[in-house]
Protein backbone atom coordinates (compact mmCIF):
# COMPACT_ATOMS: atom_id res chain seq x y z
CA UNK A 1 0.00 0.00 0.00
CA UNK A 2 1.34 3.43 -0.97
CA UNK A 3 2.01 5.42 2.21
CA UNK A 4 0.52 8.52 0.56
CA UNK A 5 -2.81 6.75 0.15
CA UNK A 6 -2.66 5.72 3.80
CA UNK A 7 -2.08 9.32 4.82
CA UNK A 8 -5.05 10.46 2.73
CA UNK A 9 -7.27 7.81 4.30
CA UNK A 10 -6.12 8.90 7.75
CA UNK A 11 -6.97 12.49 6.80
CA UNK A 12 -10.48 11.38 5.85
CA UNK A 13 -10.84 9.72 9.23
CA UNK A 14 -9.83 12.97 10.94
CA UNK A 15 -12.35 14.83 8.80
CA UNK A 16 -15.10 12.45 9.98
CA UNK A 17 -14.12 12.97 13.61
CA UNK A 18 -14.03 16.73 13.11
CA UNK A 19 -17.58 16.75 11.73
CA UNK A 20 -18.80 14.80 14.76
CA UNK A 21 -16.98 17.16 17.13
CA UNK A 22 -18.40 20.19 15.35
CA UNK A 23 -21.87 18.69 15.71
CA UNK A 24 -21.34 18.49 19.48
CA UNK A 25 -21.56 14.70 19.59
CA UNK A 26 -18.54 14.19 21.86
CA UNK A 27 -20.66 15.44 24.77
CA UNK A 28 -20.80 12.26 26.85
CA UNK A 29 -18.29 9.53 27.64
CA UNK A 30 -20.52 6.92 26.04
CA UNK A 31 -20.74 8.89 22.80
CA UNK A 32 -16.98 9.43 22.82
CA UNK A 33 -16.44 5.69 23.24
CA UNK A 34 -18.81 4.86 20.37
CA UNK A 35 -17.17 7.41 18.08
CA UNK A 36 -13.55 6.55 18.88
CA UNK A 37 -14.22 2.83 18.54
CA UNK A 38 -16.62 2.44 15.62
CA UNK A 39 -15.55 5.29 13.32
CA UNK A 40 -11.83 4.33 13.12
CA UNK A 41 -12.81 0.66 12.70
CA UNK A 42 -14.98 1.63 9.73
CA UNK A 43 -11.89 3.12 8.10
CA UNK A 44 -9.78 0.06 8.96
CA UNK A 45 -12.39 -2.02 7.13
CA UNK A 46 -12.11 0.24 4.09
CA UNK A 47 -8.31 0.03 4.22
CA UNK A 48 -8.57 -3.77 3.86
CA UNK A 49 -10.46 -3.40 0.56
CA UNK A 50 -8.45 -0.63 -1.11
CA UNK A 51 -6.32 -2.81 -3.40
CA UNK A 52 -9.16 -5.07 -4.54
CA UNK A 53 -9.79 -4.70 -8.28
CA UNK A 54 -13.09 -5.37 -9.97
CA UNK A 55 -13.77 -5.74 -13.69
CA UNK A 56 -15.35 -2.29 -13.72
CA UNK A 57 -12.02 -0.76 -12.79
CA UNK A 58 -9.98 -2.92 -15.14
CA UNK A 59 -12.27 -2.49 -18.16
CA UNK A 60 -13.39 1.13 -17.74
CA UNK A 61 -11.99 3.39 -15.02
CA UNK A 62 -8.40 2.36 -15.60
CA UNK A 63 -8.80 2.95 -19.34
CA UNK A 64 -10.38 6.39 -18.87
CA UNK A 65 -7.67 7.62 -16.51
CA UNK A 66 -4.94 6.34 -18.82
CA UNK A 67 -6.60 8.15 -21.74
CA UNK A 68 -6.53 11.39 -19.75
CA UNK A 69 -2.90 10.75 -18.82
CA UNK A 70 -1.87 10.05 -22.42
CA UNK A 71 -3.58 13.16 -23.80
CA UNK A 72 -2.83 15.43 -20.87
CA UNK A 73 -5.48 16.19 -18.24
CA UNK A 74 -6.72 19.43 -19.83
CA UNK A 75 -6.61 18.29 -23.44
CA UNK A 76 -8.11 14.97 -22.41
CA UNK A 77 -11.13 16.71 -20.92
CA UNK A 78 -11.67 18.38 -24.26
CA UNK A 79 -12.08 15.05 -26.04
CA UNK A 80 -14.75 12.40 -25.79
CA UNK A 81 -13.21 9.39 -24.07
CA UNK A 82 -13.92 6.07 -25.71
CA UNK A 83 -16.55 3.98 -23.89
CA UNK A 84 -17.07 6.66 -21.20
CA UNK A 85 -20.72 7.46 -20.51
CA UNK A 86 -20.13 9.42 -17.30
CA UNK A 87 -20.81 13.12 -17.20
CA UNK A 88 -17.79 15.41 -17.01
CA UNK A 89 -17.91 16.43 -13.29
CA UNK A 90 -16.64 12.96 -12.35
CA UNK A 91 -14.04 13.15 -15.10
CA UNK A 92 -12.60 16.27 -13.47
CA UNK A 93 -11.51 14.09 -10.56
CA UNK A 94 -10.14 11.40 -12.87
CA UNK A 95 -8.22 14.10 -14.71
CA UNK A 96 -6.57 15.19 -11.47
CA UNK A 97 -5.75 11.56 -10.65
CA UNK A 98 -3.97 11.23 -14.00
CA UNK A 99 -1.42 13.80 -12.79
CA UNK A 100 -0.37 11.60 -9.87
CA UNK A 101 1.83 8.53 -9.77
CA UNK A 102 -0.22 7.07 -6.92
CA UNK A 103 -1.99 3.87 -7.97
CA UNK A 104 -5.14 5.06 -9.78
CA UNK A 105 -7.40 2.56 -8.03
CA UNK A 106 -6.46 3.94 -4.62
CA UNK A 107 -7.32 7.50 -5.64
CA UNK A 108 -10.65 6.41 -7.14
CA UNK A 109 -11.60 4.62 -3.94
CA UNK A 110 -10.33 7.38 -1.65
CA UNK A 111 -12.57 9.84 -3.48
CA UNK A 112 -15.59 7.61 -2.83
CA UNK A 113 -14.57 7.14 0.81
CA UNK A 114 -14.38 10.92 1.25
CA UNK A 115 -17.96 11.10 0.06
CA UNK A 116 -18.85 8.24 2.42
CA UNK A 117 -18.07 10.77 5.14
CA UNK A 118 -20.06 13.48 3.37
CA UNK A 119 -22.98 11.05 3.10
CA UNK A 120 -22.75 10.16 6.79
CA UNK A 121 -22.86 13.88 7.65
CA UNK A 122 -25.80 14.45 5.27
CA UNK A 123 -27.85 11.59 6.74
CA UNK A 124 -26.97 12.76 10.25
CA UNK A 125 -28.11 16.32 9.49
CA UNK A 126 -31.27 15.01 7.85
CA UNK A 127 -31.97 12.94 10.95
CA UNK A 128 -31.41 16.10 12.98
CA UNK A 129 -34.24 17.83 11.13
CA UNK A 130 -36.58 14.94 11.92
CA UNK A 131 -35.51 14.31 15.52
CA UNK A 132 -33.84 16.32 18.27
CA UNK A 133 -31.99 13.31 19.63
CA UNK A 134 -28.20 13.58 19.54
CA UNK A 135 -28.00 9.82 20.07
CA UNK A 136 -30.03 9.16 16.92
CA UNK A 137 -27.91 11.62 14.97
CA UNK A 138 -24.76 9.80 16.08
CA UNK A 139 -26.29 6.45 15.14
CA UNK A 140 -27.15 7.84 11.71
CA UNK A 141 -23.54 8.91 11.08
CA UNK A 142 -22.00 5.66 12.30
CA UNK A 143 -24.51 3.40 10.59
CA UNK A 144 -23.87 5.01 7.21
CA UNK A 145 -20.16 4.30 7.56
CA UNK A 146 -20.94 0.66 8.43
CA UNK A 147 -23.78 0.09 5.98
CA UNK A 148 -22.74 -2.83 3.71
CA UNK A 149 -23.89 -1.13 0.50
CA UNK A 150 -21.78 1.95 1.32
CA UNK A 151 -18.65 -0.05 2.16
CA UNK A 152 -19.02 -2.33 -0.86
CA UNK A 153 -19.90 0.41 -3.34
CA UNK A 154 -16.84 2.59 -2.82
CA UNK A 155 -14.08 0.89 -0.84
CA UNK A 156 -14.49 -2.52 -2.49
CA UNK A 157 -16.15 -1.91 -5.86
CA UNK A 158 -14.60 1.48 -6.61
CA UNK A 159 -17.92 2.96 -7.75
CA UNK A 160 -18.91 6.60 -7.32
CA UNK A 161 -22.63 6.34 -6.57
CA UNK A 162 -22.04 7.86 -3.16
CA UNK A 163 -21.13 11.19 -4.83
CA UNK A 164 -24.42 11.85 -6.61
CA UNK A 165 -26.33 10.24 -3.73
CA UNK A 166 -24.62 12.54 -1.18
CA UNK A 167 -25.77 15.60 -3.08
CA UNK A 168 -29.29 14.13 -3.37
CA UNK A 169 -29.55 13.56 0.39
CA UNK A 170 -28.06 16.99 1.08
CA UNK A 171 -30.67 18.50 -1.26
CA UNK A 172 -33.47 16.91 0.78
CA UNK A 173 -31.88 18.06 4.04
CA UNK A 174 -31.43 21.64 2.82
CA UNK A 175 -35.06 21.81 1.63
CA UNK A 176 -36.40 20.59 4.97
CA UNK A 177 -34.04 22.85 6.91
CA UNK A 178 -35.15 26.01 5.06
CA UNK A 179 -32.16 26.44 2.74
CA UNK A 180 -33.98 26.45 -0.63
CA UNK A 181 -31.13 27.77 -2.77
CA UNK A 182 -28.68 25.19 -1.44
CA UNK A 183 -31.29 22.49 -1.96
CA UNK A 184 -31.70 23.26 -5.66
CA UNK A 185 -27.94 23.63 -6.19
CA UNK A 186 -27.36 20.28 -4.47
CA UNK A 187 -29.91 18.37 -6.52
CA UNK A 188 -28.50 19.94 -9.69
CA UNK A 189 -25.03 18.72 -8.69
CA UNK A 190 -26.49 15.27 -8.01
CA UNK A 191 -27.93 15.09 -11.52
CA UNK A 192 -24.76 16.54 -13.04
CA UNK A 193 -22.71 13.69 -11.57
CA UNK A 194 -25.15 10.94 -12.50
CA UNK A 195 -28.52 10.74 -14.18
CA UNK A 196 -29.91 8.60 -11.35
CA UNK A 197 -30.20 11.81 -9.34
CA UNK A 198 -33.49 12.42 -11.19
CA UNK A 199 -35.19 9.58 -9.29
CA UNK A 200 -36.10 11.92 -6.41
CA UNK A 201 -36.38 15.07 -8.52
CA UNK A 202 -40.23 14.93 -8.59
CA UNK A 203 -40.37 15.72 -4.87
CA UNK A 204 -39.29 19.29 -5.63
CA UNK A 205 -42.83 19.74 -6.92
CA UNK A 206 -43.94 19.14 -3.33
CA UNK A 207 -41.30 21.55 -2.03
CA UNK A 208 -42.81 24.16 -4.35
CA UNK A 209 -46.36 23.40 -3.21
CA UNK A 210 -45.46 23.73 0.46
CA UNK A 211 -43.44 26.90 -0.06
CA UNK A 212 -40.14 25.38 1.00
CA UNK A 213 -38.65 26.57 -2.27
CA UNK A 214 -39.80 29.34 -4.64
CA UNK A 215 -39.95 29.36 -8.43
CA UNK A 216 -37.00 31.75 -8.48
CA UNK A 217 -34.86 29.09 -6.84
CA UNK A 218 -35.60 26.66 -9.69
CA UNK A 219 -33.48 28.85 -11.96
CA UNK A 220 -30.45 27.75 -9.97
CA UNK A 221 -30.84 24.22 -11.38
CA UNK A 222 -29.93 24.98 -15.02
CA UNK A 223 -27.34 27.54 -13.90
CA UNK A 224 -25.60 24.99 -11.66
CA UNK A 225 -25.75 22.27 -14.30
CA UNK A 226 -24.28 24.53 -16.97
CA UNK A 227 -21.51 25.69 -14.63
CA UNK A 228 -20.65 22.06 -13.91
CA UNK A 229 -19.92 21.33 -17.59
CA UNK A 230 -18.23 24.62 -18.52
CA UNK A 231 -14.65 23.54 -17.64
CA UNK A 232 -14.93 20.70 -20.17
CA UNK A 233 -16.44 23.10 -22.71
CA UNK A 234 -13.48 25.45 -22.26
CA UNK A 235 -11.20 22.45 -22.73
CA UNK A 236 -12.77 21.75 -26.12
CA UNK A 237 -15.93 19.65 -25.66
CA UNK A 238 -19.05 20.87 -27.43
CA UNK A 239 -21.52 22.74 -25.23
CA UNK A 240 -24.59 21.17 -26.86
CA UNK A 241 -22.92 17.76 -26.82
CA UNK A 242 -22.50 17.92 -23.04
CA UNK A 243 -25.88 19.52 -22.45
CA UNK A 244 -27.58 16.58 -24.20
CA UNK A 245 -25.17 13.90 -22.94
CA UNK A 246 -27.77 11.99 -20.97
CA UNK A 247 -30.22 11.96 -23.87
CA UNK A 248 -27.57 10.61 -26.23
CA UNK A 249 -26.39 8.00 -23.72
CA UNK A 250 -29.77 6.45 -22.99
CA UNK A 251 -28.84 3.50 -25.16
CA UNK A 252 -25.73 2.73 -23.11
CA UNK A 253 -27.74 1.39 -20.15
CA UNK A 254 -28.55 -1.70 -22.20
CA UNK A 255 -31.77 -3.10 -23.61
CA UNK A 256 -32.22 -5.79 -20.96
CA UNK A 257 -35.23 -5.36 -18.72
CA UNK A 258 -33.26 -5.89 -15.54
CA UNK A 259 -29.59 -5.89 -14.55
CA UNK A 260 -29.46 -7.55 -11.11
CA UNK A 261 -31.94 -5.02 -9.75
CA UNK A 262 -34.69 -5.80 -7.21
CA UNK A 263 -37.25 -4.22 -9.49
CA UNK A 264 -40.63 -5.09 -10.95
CA UNK A 265 -38.84 -7.08 -13.65
CA UNK A 266 -37.34 -9.42 -11.07
CA UNK A 267 -40.74 -9.94 -9.48
CA UNK A 268 -42.82 -10.83 -12.55
CA UNK A 269 -42.13 -12.92 -15.62
CA UNK A 270 -42.38 -10.87 -18.80
CA UNK A 271 -41.07 -13.62 -21.08
CA UNK A 272 -44.37 -13.68 -22.98
CA UNK A 273 -43.81 -10.11 -24.19
CA UNK A 274 -41.15 -8.44 -26.27
CA UNK A 275 -38.63 -6.36 -24.33
CA UNK A 276 -40.03 -3.15 -25.79
CA UNK A 277 -43.58 -4.01 -24.76
CA UNK A 278 -42.52 -5.09 -21.29
CA UNK A 279 -40.46 -1.92 -20.89
CA UNK A 280 -43.51 0.17 -21.75
CA UNK A 281 -45.45 -1.56 -18.97
CA UNK A 282 -42.93 -0.38 -16.40
CA UNK A 283 -42.77 3.13 -17.81
CA UNK A 284 -46.55 3.42 -17.70
CA UNK A 285 -46.65 2.13 -14.11
CA UNK A 286 -43.93 4.60 -13.09
CA UNK A 287 -45.92 7.39 -14.72
CA UNK A 288 -49.12 6.47 -12.85
CA UNK A 289 -47.16 6.03 -9.61
CA UNK A 290 -45.72 9.54 -9.87
CA UNK A 291 -48.99 11.03 -11.12
CA UNK A 292 -50.91 9.49 -8.23
CA UNK A 293 -48.47 10.98 -5.74
CA UNK A 294 -48.73 14.38 -7.43
CA UNK A 295 -52.53 14.34 -7.14
CA UNK A 296 -52.26 13.39 -3.49
CA UNK A 297 -49.70 16.18 -2.93
CA UNK A 298 -52.08 18.75 -4.38
CA UNK A 299 -54.92 17.54 -2.15
CA UNK A 300 -52.93 17.27 1.08
CA UNK A 301 -50.03 19.70 0.68
CA UNK A 302 -51.18 21.92 3.53
CA UNK A 303 -50.88 19.01 5.93
CA UNK A 304 -47.44 17.86 4.78
CA UNK A 305 -44.94 18.38 7.58
CA UNK A 306 -41.25 17.47 7.38
CA UNK A 307 -41.87 13.80 8.15
CA UNK A 308 -44.55 13.45 5.48
CA UNK A 309 -42.37 15.18 2.90
CA UNK A 310 -39.41 13.01 3.86
CA UNK A 311 -41.63 9.96 3.37
CA UNK A 312 -42.50 11.28 -0.09
CA UNK A 313 -38.78 11.56 -0.91
CA UNK A 314 -38.28 7.93 0.04
CA UNK A 315 -41.32 6.90 -2.01
CA UNK A 316 -39.73 8.33 -5.14
CA UNK A 317 -36.29 6.91 -4.30
CA UNK A 318 -37.77 3.41 -4.04
CA UNK A 319 -40.69 3.59 -6.45
CA UNK A 320 -39.16 5.14 -9.55
CA UNK A 321 -36.29 2.61 -9.97
CA UNK A 322 -38.63 -0.19 -8.87
CA UNK A 323 -41.05 0.36 -11.75
CA UNK A 324 -38.70 1.52 -14.51
CA UNK A 325 -37.04 -0.97 -16.89
CA UNK A 326 -33.30 -1.33 -17.51
CA UNK A 327 -32.38 -0.69 -13.86
CA UNK A 328 -28.98 -1.78 -12.56
CA UNK A 329 -27.88 -3.26 -9.23
CA UNK A 330 -26.75 0.07 -7.69
CA UNK A 331 -29.75 2.22 -8.62
CA UNK A 332 -31.38 2.00 -5.17
CA UNK A 333 -28.41 3.69 -3.48
CA UNK A 334 -30.33 6.85 -2.54
CA UNK A 335 -33.16 4.68 -1.23
CA UNK A 336 -30.61 2.83 0.94
CA UNK A 337 -29.57 6.11 2.52
CA UNK A 338 -33.02 7.63 3.01
CA UNK A 339 -34.44 4.40 4.41
CA UNK A 340 -31.61 4.32 6.93
CA UNK A 341 -32.48 7.86 8.02
CA UNK A 342 -36.09 6.75 8.41
CA UNK A 343 -35.11 3.72 10.51
CA UNK A 344 -32.99 5.89 12.82
CA UNK A 345 -35.69 8.50 13.37
CA UNK A 346 -38.61 6.03 13.41
CA UNK A 347 -37.26 2.71 14.79
CA UNK A 348 -40.64 1.04 14.25
CA UNK A 349 -39.99 1.37 10.54
CA UNK A 350 -36.72 -0.56 10.62
CA UNK A 351 -38.30 -3.15 8.25
CA UNK A 352 -38.33 -0.49 5.53
CA UNK A 353 -34.55 -0.05 5.71
CA UNK A 354 -34.04 -3.80 6.08
CA UNK A 355 -36.11 -4.52 2.97
CA UNK A 356 -34.49 -1.84 0.82
CA UNK A 357 -30.94 -2.76 1.80
CA UNK A 358 -31.64 -6.48 1.43
CA UNK A 359 -32.87 -5.86 -2.10
CA UNK A 360 -29.82 -3.76 -2.92
CA UNK A 361 -27.34 -6.25 -1.48
CA UNK A 362 -28.74 -9.12 -3.54
CA UNK A 363 -27.78 -7.14 -6.64
CA UNK A 364 -24.33 -6.36 -5.24
CA UNK A 365 -23.75 -10.03 -4.49
CA UNK A 366 -24.79 -11.02 -8.00
CA UNK A 367 -22.16 -8.74 -9.57
CA UNK A 368 -19.32 -9.09 -7.07
CA UNK A 369 -19.59 -12.88 -6.73
CA UNK A 370 -20.88 -13.51 -10.28
CA UNK A 371 -23.67 -15.70 -8.94
CA UNK A 372 -27.01 -15.20 -7.23
CA UNK A 373 -27.26 -15.67 -3.49
CA UNK A 374 -30.98 -16.27 -4.04
CA UNK A 375 -33.45 -15.36 -6.78
CA UNK A 376 -33.75 -11.61 -7.29
CA UNK A 377 -37.52 -11.84 -6.92
CA UNK A 378 -37.00 -12.09 -3.15
CA UNK A 379 -35.24 -8.75 -3.24
CA UNK A 380 -38.05 -7.31 -5.37
CA UNK A 381 -40.63 -8.57 -2.85
CA UNK A 382 -38.70 -6.91 -0.03
CA UNK A 383 -38.45 -3.69 -2.04
CA UNK A 384 -42.18 -3.70 -2.77
CA UNK A 385 -42.93 -4.33 0.90
CA UNK A 386 -40.73 -1.38 1.86
CA UNK A 387 -42.48 0.79 -0.71
CA UNK A 388 -45.92 -0.07 0.72
CA UNK A 389 -44.79 0.52 4.31
CA UNK A 390 -43.33 3.90 3.31
CA UNK A 391 -46.57 4.80 1.56
CA UNK A 392 -48.55 3.94 4.68
CA UNK A 393 -46.18 5.97 6.86
CA UNK A 394 -46.33 8.99 4.57
CA UNK A 395 -50.12 8.94 4.36
CA UNK A 396 -50.34 8.60 8.14
CA UNK A 397 -48.02 11.58 8.64
CA UNK A 398 -50.11 13.72 6.31
CA UNK A 399 -53.32 12.97 8.25
CA UNK A 400 -52.15 12.87 11.85
CA UNK A 401 -52.48 16.63 12.40
CA UNK A 402 -54.83 19.34 11.25
CA UNK A 403 -54.07 20.79 7.81
CA UNK A 404 -51.58 23.59 8.42
CA UNK A 405 -48.31 24.33 6.70
CA UNK A 406 -45.34 23.30 8.79
CA UNK A 407 -42.40 25.61 9.11
CA UNK A 408 -39.12 23.83 8.34
CA UNK A 409 -37.06 23.26 11.47
CA UNK A 410 -33.80 25.14 11.81
CA UNK A 411 -30.73 23.27 13.05
CA UNK A 412 -27.34 24.73 13.67
CA UNK A 413 -24.06 22.92 14.07
CA UNK A 414 -22.13 23.49 17.24
CA UNK A 415 -18.57 24.57 17.01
Amino acid sequence: MDYRATILLYGELLFALYLLWREGLFASRVQQTVILLLVPLAFVLRYCFLTYETLDYQDWLKVWIQSLRDNGPWKGLGQEIWSCNYNVPYLYFLSLFSLSDVYDLLLVKLLSIFFDVVMAWAVMRLAGVLTGSSVKKLFAFVLVLWLPSVVLNGALWGQCDVIYASFAVLAVYFALDDHPALSVVSVALSVSFKLQGVFILPVWFLFLLTGRIKFKHILLFPVTYVLSILPAVFAGRGFWELLTLYVRNTGTIGDGLNYNSSSLYALFDFSGMTNDAAARVGIVLAFFFCSGLFVWFVIRFRAMDNRAIFGACLLFAIGVPFFLPHMHDRYFFVADMLSLALAVTEPRLFPVAAGVNFGSLLGYHAYLKMRYLMPMRYGAMAMLGSLLLTLGYTVFCSYRKSPAPAKPAKTKAKG
